[in-house]
């Protein structure tokens, strides 16, 4: 059985320091995981903390109200770290001396105020991160002016979806320069011990004030957990003995669970003060009621903000604090400020700090350069060590059982009653208590099962382990729905992604036994019987006629069709779904290489195997209409396939609309290797049965003799002919080839579009190869043009497959009329250096993901900062959509070594 065949790194090496920090962490030695970056960026206008009757979560608990309300499942903050459980929790908060309030958490629209959906309005950028965190790094980019909250807001009301979003540069805030430069380090001294540097520079041509807030404080379960009831939490200030050196401020945290720690906040020439209040909601200032507690969630905001009296406790403790640092910045100038949290009282905490910080960045770079790309392209190395931080800074502490969500809690006020017939009602086993990457810990600050795959792609590089923990996670039966079904996100876990789960384990699997040798087939085995479940789920809910032809419904790409595919069609009837049917041939091909590799060692997964080698024949048998079935996804005028709409009158309509869609069905390929069936005779007698018995279905196992070696089979929905035809399509630039990938529809439909009327209604699909014009899905999402990383990079692994197949005599002209003849090996490279040039330096030394965006493209303070967008601009390569989604797009780091 052929693994996937792109270049391998070698493994992390363990010789390195973070290597071995990895090493005991999962031998269970020693819990570097313990701290990490896990505050989510935004936990208002989420799934969990909406307790309305309409179930309008951004609208339930906005911007505005964060500020003021303890929120019941997680905690969010500003460059934050947590514990492992998000019980406390520390994060930067400043204010420039112009804001209504600090700035404490990032600001973005809702997805009723964007007119292209939900958008974070802030620049910030996650420089470095190690596995284990023993070093993070980002820089925040905080105006001097008071901040746009209202203009942002207007504007982007104002605007249709044929506008480009209005973001925070198009305000003219930074015009002169005139903000700071806010960076914050981390530095592990132990596990359980960590040192924070924050710097602060003023970029601007005149002095300006600064006012610095780091805060420490504990989420809220007091409130909410009936056993937290009688152990409230508590931070207090302690006066600096003797015996230690002075010059620094202490505070002592307690907390029944996590133990007690300590922060050492170094004075820096000023008199920087301790506040203290409560992390209790402000009723008062919500909703006109009296508050429980004298001191309260905003009581810090107020006393600095407004000079308030009376909002921080004068005795010195509560559950939030902070340390009001202020200073005025000179032009040009920085001020630097050193925290210690630990949890051992330190007599001297910053003597070895400079050191401290200066050991562990040697200790990542010489880590990334073991684990990074070879290449002598600097600008290489700083796009991929980027995308490795920004992956790594997504890892967040997600908590919701939806049971107690459902239900409410004891002594507080109950959820509405609706809510028992809305939203995730069938999901009550779920209890999530968890670190898992995240898409984007703004935008998508919750996991989502198709996306988790792919960043477990990226995540094997330089945490094997973890991408194989974040694998086996949501399989658990409190993920795992007890009929089989993966949830999908927090929104309805019912949707229906692409069962890529088994892909991306097989993958990784693969990765670590070709790189190390080892083959970790516990993990393998774990893997595959849970996705026993989930493929029976699929068969038994998805194949509604018992045709092999999937409906799927979602299937993640969100507003491809001329319908939206998740909700009743308008005509009636199903739609008969080419990717849905693709994707499960797909999923055929991953559990039958998953079943034969553990059959290696358990001959009686050869029985299991035969079962899906039956699979993926039959599927495969209906894609392509053998027997007649009268079910067509394979248009022979067209040579492609498209969606078929079955409608209740039992006729059916391909929908002709040129997409990705059409492309799923070259994903389902797979080869077996002739040393593989001798070493399984059983499953070799049962294939050569198939072969001899089924001959209409033998066409779909291609035979290719080694000289010597016997034959190696290649299992494929599709192959030969109609694969050329495929990628003729697929590699035409009047189409789908890019400069930088393949379009997620033609662009043939730029001049085309394909229009369907229903009851005088028109829907159609043209080619939109920038931010959706569509309202399906938010309209914060658009795979009408835009070029999208996961599908991409399945495209290349494929190519390399197929190569492995037919060898370099298979030539492919690339792009297509350029008679230019290529291998598909040397395509699946050519597909690879497009999609990376998204982000690198051309020779004009601009990056496409800035697009026009001159600021972005010229100032020396911003060209060098690439964000790794949800998906980008069909022929600028602009990034487009949540701005740090350095989940799946976290995917470049594969294509960022010097050759696949």
């Amino acid at each position: 059985m052929a693994h996937n065949m792109t270049l391998e790194k070698p493994f992390i090496a363990r010789e390195t320091e973070e290597g071995l920090r990895l090493a005991e962490v999962h031998r269970k030695e020693r819990p570097w995981y313990l701290w990490g970056p896990y505050l989510s960026d935004r936990q208002w206008g989420t799934v969990r903390e909406d307790y309305s009757t309409n179930g309008e979560a951004w609208n339930f608990l906005s911007h505005d109200q964060a500020r003021s309300r303890a929120y019941r499942w997680g905690e969010e903050g500003l460059l934050g770290l947590s514990d492992d459980q998000c019980r406390m929790c520390f994060a930067l908060s400043m204010w420039n001396g112009a804001d209504p309030i600090l700035k404490e958490r990032l600001f973005g629209l809702t997805g009723s105020e964007g007119n292209h959906g939900e958008d974070v309005k802030e620049y910030y950028y996650f420089l470095d991160n190690t596995p284990t965190h023993s070093y993070m790094k980002a820089l925040y980019k905080y105006p001097q002016q008071a901040f746009p909250y209202n203009q942002l807001v207007e504007e982007n009301r104002r605007r249709g979806r044929d506008e480009p979003e209005y973001e925070l540069i198009d305000t003219g805030i930074f015009a002169e320069e005139r903000y700071f430069d806010v960076t914050v380090e981390y530095a592990k001294v132990n596990p359980d011990d960590t040192l924070m540097r924050i710097t602060a520079q003023n970029c601007s041509a005149e002095p300006a004030p600064f006012h610095l807030l780091p805060t420490l404080w504990f989420r809220n379960t007091w409130t909410y957990e009936t056993d937290e009831k009688q152990t409230r939490p508590r931070l207090q200030e302690v006066l600096v003995g003797e015996g230690e050196r002075d010059g620094y401020h202490l505070v002592q945290a307690t907390h029944s669970t996590l133990g007690e720690y300590w922060l050492a906040c170094q004075n820096t020439g000023q008199h920087p003060h301790l506040l203290f209040t409560e992390n209790e909601t402000n009723a008062q200032r919500l909703w006109k009621i009296p508050n429980t507690t004298d001191f309260v969630k905003d009581g810090i905001n107020d006393a600095v903000v407004n000079g308030a009296c009376g909002t921080v406790n004068p005795e010195q403790y509560g559950t939030k604090a902070a340390l009001h640092y202020t200073c005025t910045l000179a032009p040009g100038m920085s001020e630097t400020f050193l925290l210690r949290l630990s949890a051992t009282r330190q007599t001297d905490p910053f003597a070895d700090a400079t050191a401290v910080f200066d050991l562990r960045q040697a200790e990542a770079d010489h880590f990334y350069e073991i684990c990074g790309t070879q290449s002598e392209s600097e600008d290489r190395r700083l796009v991929q060590r980027q995308a490795f931080a920004g992956l790594l800074w997504s890892k967040q502490f997600y908590y919701y059982d939806v049971e107690q969500w459902l239900q409410g809690d004891a002594g507080n006020m109950p959820p509405p009653e609706a809510r028992k017939a809305g939203r995730n009602r069938e999901w009550k086993h779920l209890n999530n208590a968890d670190i898992i990457s995240m898409p984007d810990a703004w935008e998508y600050p919750w996991y989502a099962a198709w996306d988790l795959a792919f960043h477990c792609i990226a995540l094997a590089q330089i945490d094997l382990e973890f991408a194989k923990q974040q694998l086996i996670l949501l399989l658990y039966e409190w993920y795992m729905h007890p009929n089989g079904q993966l949830p999908a996100y927090e929104w309805n876990f019912s949707d229906v992604n692409p069962p890529v789960h088994a892909w991306a384990a097989w993958y990784v699997y693969s990765r670590e036994k070709s790189t190390t040798g080892r083959a970790d087939r516990d993990f393998l085995e774990r893997v595959f019987h849970k996705l026993l479940l989930n493929f029976t789920w699929w068969v038994n809910r998805k194949d509604s006629e018992g045709h092999n032809i999937f409906q799927g419904g979602f299937l993640g790409l969100d507003n491809i069709g001329i319908f939206d595919r998740s909700s009743p069609l308008p005509t009636g009837g199903m739609l008969e779904q080419s990717d849905g049917t693709a994707w499960m041939g797909m999923y055929s091909l991953n559990m039958l290489a998953i079943s034969l590799e553990l059959a290696r060692e358990n001959h009686v997964y050869e029985e299991v195997a035969t079962k899906f080698f039956e699979h993926f024949l039959n599927i495969a048998g209906a894609l392509n209409n053998i027997g007649n079935q009268g079910i067509s996804l394979w248009n022979e005028d067209d040579q492609c396939f498209y969606d078929v709409l079955h409608l209740p009158d039992d006729s059916r309509i391909p929908l002709k609309v040129h997409s990705l869609v059409g492309f799923i069905p070259l994903l389902a390929v797979e080869t077996l290797e002739p040393a593989l069936l001798e070493d399984l005779p059983a499953f070799k007698q049962r294939l050569e049965w198939f072969m001899k018995n089924r001959p209409e279905l033998a066409s779909l196992v291609a035979c290719w003799q080694q000289p010597g070696a016997g034959e190696r089979r290649l299992l494929s929905i599709v192959h030969g002919h109609r694969m050329k035809e495929l990628l003729k399509r697929m590699l035409d630039p009047d189409e789908f080839l890019g400069d930088y990938g393949i379009r997620g529809v033609s662009k043939y439909h730029a001049d085309h579009p394909y229009c369907h009327h229903v009851d005088g209604v028109e829907y159609s699909v043209t080619y939109e190869p920038g931010e959706s014009r569509s309202g399906l899905f938010g309209g914060n999402s658009n795979w009408r043009g835009p070029i999208w990383f996961p599908i991409n990079f399945l495209l290349i692994e494929t190519l390399l497959k197929f190569h492995h197949y037919y060898g370099d005599d298979f030539l492919v002209e690339c792009p297509t009329g350029s008679q230019q003849m290529l291998t598909l090996k040397q395509i699946s490279e050519h597909l690879a250096e497009r999609l990376s040039r998204i982000f690198l330096r051309g020779s004009d030394g601009r990056r496409p993901v800035f697009g026009q965006n001159e600021f972005f493209q010229t100032r020396a303070n911003w060209r060098d900062y690439p964000l790794f967008y949800e998906y980008f601009h069909g022929d600028l390569g602009t990034g487009l959509g949540a701005s740090h989604q350095t989940g799946w797009t976290a995917l470049v780091v594969r294509l960022l070594e010097e050759t696949l």
